[in-house]
């Protein structure tokens, strides 16, 4: 069975003046239901994805949405989380369980509370996402251990700081378009290559402007099945929804090869029967620049080792031969954990129903997302086109 998305509702992304997840359920959970066109008794069971791990002492986040849609009362409603790609655990349980034909409607939430939390604490729960028993007392958190698979990637392939400074001034100068986005800033490239006051390494080789933000933020989405979307005024269509867990520790893999998001792609591009060539647009998870830059290798954009290539001759550029992160990406949008994996595919859906106001790209039929959680650990993609 194919499922369609059919409506869809997103709050900005940054530093918000919600207080708690329950008052970011409330901007997104019941716009998206309305967004679709149906009523709240109408949907069947409801994914939230937040990863939380210690920026709220509320948890137990999926029978909090009740108090926002209280239509859901006595209604399956489940919370998911896969790090940082949490947001994608949850849409593939809505995906499942329309599958199983447990119901009609599902409801996804993927939210996350993360600046009113210090930023050493953050900088500490993000690790949790990392294999601590061997990664824990790596210097400044998680941009410490992709620091570290930056700097692994230099020794094997050469100073790539050019590619890196690309990427960041490309993902900024489309965030600009971006009414969600937490930066709404064109840096420029000799900004995003320079160490600076403004732009202090954080992990060498890394960069402020190569991390992305600590951001508040939700978005949410309504899943039904092919038949029922027919009467919908909008689907946008799965085509493909793969999951691919890789070994945690970096010390056990080839960390700059991201074969976990290699198989990814790979799987999802066979279950779709398409080639890379066949998409118009890939929102892919650019947690650090270099995520993205090995990301263009894991896809089949470029060989191993050439993912510079594609940054530095304007390929994954808005106008390029695959424009990459048309949204602005996680570096000028923010990342929210738990929102990020939901926020990927709605404004890939946006995309693909001519919606996307100033960010929308002059063709738009077929969408890939990638979302990652951990370093190439949980790695989810999605092949999405306009149904």
């Amino acid at each position: 069975m194919t499922a369609c998305i059919v409506g869809w509702a997103h709050t900005p992304f940054g530093k918000l003046e919600d207080p708690d997840i329950e008052s970011l359920f409330g901007r997104v959970a019941r716009a998206a239901i309305e967004d679709a066109g149906i009523s709240a008794a109408e949907v069947d069971g409801a994914f939230v994805g937040v990863f939380n791990a210690g920026f709220s002492k509320q948890d137990f986040f999926a029978s909090l949405l009740l108090q926002t849609i209280p239509e859901l009362r006595f209604k399956p409603t489940t919370r998911y989380e896969n790090a940082c790609a949490t947001g994608s655990a949850a849409i593939h349980g809505a995906l499942d369980f329309l599958a199983a034909k447990r119901g009609r409607f599902a409801l996804v939430v993927g939210a996350e509370k993360m600046t009113a939390t210090p930023g050493a604490q953050v900088g500490d729960i993000l690790l949790g996402a990392s294999y601590r028993k061997d990664e824990g007392e790596i210097p400044a958190g998680f941009a410490g251990v992709f620091g570290r698979i930056a700097e692994s990637y230099f020794q094997r392939h050469g100073d790539q700081s050019d590619a890196l400074a690309a990427i960041a001034a490309k993902n900024h100068k489309n965030g600009v378009a971006n009414p969600y986005a937490q930066m709404r800033k064109d840096l420029g490239f000799a900004f995003c290559r320079a160490e600076s006051e403004k732009n202090p390494f954080v992990a060498p080789p890394l960069k402020r402007t190569d991390c992305s933000l600590v951001s508040d933020g939700a978005a949410a989405m309504i899943l039904t099945d092919e038949e029922t979307a027919k009467s919908m005024a909008k689907a946008v269509r799965f085509r493909a929804a793969v999951q691919a867990t890789d070994l945690m520790p970096i010390a056990s893999r080839d960390v700059i090869r991201f074969e976990g998001a290699r198989a990814a792609w790979g799987q999802a591009l066979g279950q779709a029967g398409l080639s890379l060539a066949d998409l118009s647009f890939v929102e892919t998870h650019d947690c650090f620049t270099v995520a993205e830059l090995i990301e263009y290798e894991a896809m089949g954009l470029v060989p191993e080792g050439q993912g510079a290539r594609a940054a530095l001759e304007g390929w994954t550029t808005k106008e390029g031969r695959l424009p990459v992160n048309p949204s602005g990406g996680l570096k000028s949008k923010g990342h929210p954990i738990g929102a990020t994996g939901v926020s990927m595919h709605v404004l890939a859906a946006m995309q693909l129903t001519g919606t996307a106001g100033e960010m929308q790209l002059p063709r738009a039929d077929r969408a890939g997302v990638f979302n990652m959680g951990g370093a190439a650990v949980a790695n989810y993609c999605s092949i999405l086109e306009r149904a």
